[in-house]
């Protein structure tokens, strides 16, 4: 009987995949790869080699090797003003926007009153696009009846909040976080309720207060949930085009380098190769950002 059940259980080690399994396989996974390769990676690797060209769409495609970058870092007085909108838009989405996001999912996993209804309310701004968020800012920042400076009575010489660019630039920031706030409370909110609660028993036993419990056995506890939120913040930061766009498209102390590859390639002077090599920047400083992201938090899961 031994024998038999070994030779039972090494043919079923052993049981090779029917022809039909091969095809339902091949069909799974071949097709996400190959519309991930289609619509994402083809066009990634096609915007690095068209940015070492010169073209306009129609023409011939002439070989211009660095001389886009040069023209990028030189000679285009928007490229750096965009870059850093953008990377104040990812620091202040990380440092504001997220931990207030994670303060939100504290207070609601706490069971206050009424959490079922904060919840819904936090997170509904997440259904919205920014394109909806930007036309609602319109409606409260605006100088011609703007909610805002109508509450404060300022219709005779309003602010323009969306018009200088002293201030527009927080006012986008500060929309966006409206909207950013409410998926991080989700995220960690899921994540907290994953925590063991036999830990912060523990922790409440060896005279631990809720703050030293948060910070050394709560907030370690989630890492998955951390590395999640930072890569999502770092592309919300960088992927921000429509809010701006709708406002004032993207200019007057609104650039961005989403909305310099929209105007170069699909604008007016449709500078393809020009576009892409911003494009190739934004690339670069998106996967900088996610990759040192990335190691820092698999190297600290390592060592502990």
């Amino acid at each position: 009987m031994p024998q038999n059940t070994a030779r039972r259980a090494g043919r079923r080690t052993t049981r090779r995949f029917t022809r039909r399994d091969i095809v339902v396989l091949g069909a799974l996974l071949g097709i996400p790869v190959l519309l991930d390769v289609v619509i994402v990676w083809g066009p990634a690797l096609a915007s690095v080699g068209l940015s070492f060209t010169s073209w306009d769409g129609i023409g011939d495609i002439h070989w211009v090797g660095g001389d886009n970058y040069e023209n990028l870092v030189q000679d285009y007085p928007a490229f750096w003003p965009a870059v850093r909108h953008n990377l104040l838009w990812i620091a202040f989405l990380g440092l504001v926007a997220t931990p207030f996001g994670l303060l939100l999912a504290v207070l609601v996993d706490r069971g206050i009153r009424f959490s079922r209804f904060y919840q819904s309310v936090l997170y509904m701004p997440v259904v919205l696009s920014l394109a909806v968020v930007g036309f609602m800012a319109q409606l409260l920042l605006g100088t011609d009846q703007g909610v805002v400076n109508t509450i404060i009575g300022n219709e005779q010489d309003p602010v323009d909040w969306l018009g200088d660019s002293s201030v527009n630039l927080w006012m986008m920031m500060l929309a966006a976080s409206w909207r950013h706030v409410g998926y991080v409370m989700i995220l960690y909110l899921a994540g907290l309720k994953s925590v063991d609660p036999e830990l912060k028993e523990a922790a409440a036993i060896d005279g631990a207060n809720e703050r030293q419990t948060f910070f050394r056995i709560t907030f370690p506890t989630l890492r998955p949930v951390n590395v999640v939120v930072g890569v999502i913040t770092v592309i919300e930061a960088l992927r921000a085009f429509d809010i701006v766009y709708a406002v004032n498209k993207g200019r007057n102390g609104l650039e961005l380098l989403s909305v310099l590859i929209t105007d170069n390639i699909i604008g007016e002077a449709s500078r393809i190769g020009f576009g892409s090599a911003i494009a190739v920047v934004l690339l670069s400083v998106s996967l900088g950002f996610v990759v040192v992201f990335l190691v820092q938090e698999l190297r600290g899961a390592r060592e502990r």
